[in-house]
This record gives structure tokens, C-alpha cells and sequence, in this order.
């Protein structure tokens, strides 16, 4: 059996695959013309390779939890090592975003690893979700997000991980994941208060939606 410190040492070694895939994928969301119209589709992209030592700490808790990692098997178990987080601003920019990563699965640049999935607490965003071919997962931890994993190809051991959320959500995620991760929270009134800023962030990004659609509404209106 592979000791943790081997798989690290393993990973290590071709972190630098990764590492190139992710430019790639970065360059996409910022040259992809269909996302570049004005107002842009995009409002800002994060880009990151897994801090080693947190990928160790990882490791040891999938252990810990049976699953069995080796250096042969890592980068099947662990596909978050690259990722690039893509951030707008209202629900319908989701649309372009995803048409874009459709249009690289289907031009056969990026194979999927497994099926996309949909983070969600709001049963309404489950339908809109659903209408794009997305498994919605509803997440008691109040987590939303969208998450793909990309390969350049289907033998590769690159993988990008690509999560799309808008920028209320961003600000819950990141309050949460201070929090909450690797180790959640024992403190009961900020879990509650986490699902309370849930519950605003989630009517903020409905009155964002709102106040986009009057916007083009007043833009375009409708023919006497």
C-alpha cells in the first residue's frame, strides 16, 4: 500500500500536466467571443492548483474514510488538483457559460470526466438547472454551484474542475469554506447564521435577476 507521502511525491512529479491544462481552460472563458459581448457574460475567474500540503491532509481523510487512493489511482480519486472558479453576475449568464463548455465537449478539446453537477438548496434554481441537463443535488450544508471536471482527453491524468456561481454566491462560499472547511464548524448559532446568509444570498440573487430583466426589458421594449 501506497503511504501518503508516496502519492504526494507521485502527484508532485506531474502536478506540471495539470498545471498546463488549467492555462488552457482559463484561456477559453477569457477569449470564447460568445462571452465577451457587452455587458460581458463573465465578471471574474479564479484560477488554482491544490496547495500540496492540503492535498496530503485530503488524501488522509479519504483514507480515513475507506477510500483506497494509491499513486496509480490519484488522480481518478482527487480531480479538484487544478480548478478554475468563473463568477457572474445574474442566473441567466449561467446559459452562455455553459453553451461555452458544451461547445469544447462537443469540438471534442475537452472530454467530461463524470456528469456535471448542480449544487443547490433552492428548489426553484433546481428547475432552471435542470433545463440544461444538469444533475441537481440538493445540499443541506446550503452549498451552491455548479461543478464539471474537464480532461483534454479521456486518458489524461489532467483534470480542471470548473465551478460557475454568481458573485452572492461566491461571498457565501467563501464565508462558509473559512469556516466550515475541512473541518466544519461546532458552533450552532454560525451554522444557523451561515444558513440565514444562504437564504439572503439567495434573494439577492433574485432581485439581481429582477433588476437585470427590467434592465432589458427597458432596453428592448415590447412593439405597440
Amino acid at each position: 500500500m501506497d503511504s501518503i507521502a508516496d502519492i504526494s511525491k507521485h502527484v508532485r512529479e506531474n502536478i506540471h500536466n495539470h498545471e498546463v491544462f488549467l492555462a488552457g481552460v482559463e484561456k477559453v472563458f477569457r477569449i470564447e467571443p460568445s462571452l465577451k459581448i457587452q455587458p460581458p457574460v463573465i465578471h471574474s475567474i479564479k484560477v488554482r492548483l491544490k496547495d500540496l500540503t492540503h492535498l496530503e491532509a485530503k488524501i488522509a481523510r479519504k483514507l480515513a474514510e475507506g477510500v483506497e487512493i494509491s499513486k496509480e489511482n490519484v488522480f481518478d480519486k482527487i480531480t479538484d488538483l487544478a480548478g478554475i472558479r468563473v463568477m457572474h453576475l445574474h442566473q441567466a449568464q449561467f446559459t452562455p457559460i455553459h453553451a461555452c463548455i458544451q461547445k469544447q465537449i462537443d469540438n471534442h478539446d475537452w472530454v467530461l470526466f463524470e456528469p456535471p453537477k448542480a449544487y443547490t438548496w433552492d428548489p426553484e434554481s433546481c428547475a432552471f438547472f435542470e433545463s440544461h441537463g444538469l444533475k441537481v443535488q440538493v445540499k443541506d450544508s446550503f452549498y451552491t454551484s455548479i461543478h464539471y471536471v474537464v480532461k483534454p482527453r479521456v486518458d489524461s491524468i489532467a483534470a480542471c474542475e470548473i465551478q460557475v456561481r454568481t458573485l452572492f454566491e461566491e461571498i457565501w462560499g467563501e464565508i462558509d469554506h473559512t469556516i466550515n472547511y475541512p473541518i466544519p464548524t461546532t458552533n450552532v448559532s454560525c451554522r444557523e447564521q451561515i444558513r440565514v446568509l444562504a437564504r439572503l444570498v439567495g434573494a439577492g440573487s433574485r432581485l439581481a435577476d429582477s433588476i437585470f430583466k427590467t434592465h432589458q426589458q427597458g432596453m428592448n421594449p415590447p412593439e405597440a
